[in-house]
């Protein structure tokens, strides 16, 4: 059995083959996933898994230079932005924050490696995560 922490062997997986700058998105249950980009849902209920929770286990095993998030963030759930960045500090991270519009925001998860859902049903709970190095 694997010792680290993030069990999910398809997320661990999709973490393993991404490369310098290439992105996860993460997202909240209501997020629209574009077809084309591979899903994995994680979503058991409302709430759970929580978005930070996710995150926090995700990040344990990923270098993230620059994360991109929606800037009405700010204005309706700061308590899940302070809490991203939290997170990123307990890992020694120091991502670049790239705010743009949701509306953008859902555009740009097209590009992603793949997308994935958590049962999280607060709004604007979704980040893109750009691939770091570790060298």
């Amino acid at each position: 059995m694997k010792r680290t922490r993030l069990l999910n062997s398809e997320l661990s997986y999709e973490i393993s083959r991404i490369g310098h700058t290439a992105s996860i998105t993460l997202c909240d249950a209501g997020l629209p996933i574009p077809s084309g980009v591979k899903r994995i849902d994680l979503a058991i209920e409302q709430g759970y898994p929580s978005f930070l929770r996710t995150l926090d286990a995700l990040v344990s095993e990923m270098m993230v230079e620059e994360i991109v998030v929606a800037s009405e963030i700010h204005q309706r759930n700061p308590e899940t932005f302070q809490g991203m960045m939290d997170v990123f500090q307990r890992h020694e991270m120091k991502p670049v924050v790239t705010e743009i519009s949701h509306e953008e925001f859902k555009r740009l998860t097209c590009e992603s490696e793949v997308i994935v859902r958590t049962g999280e049903c607060t709004p604007y709970a979704n980040v893109i995560l750009k691939s770091g190095v570790v060298f």
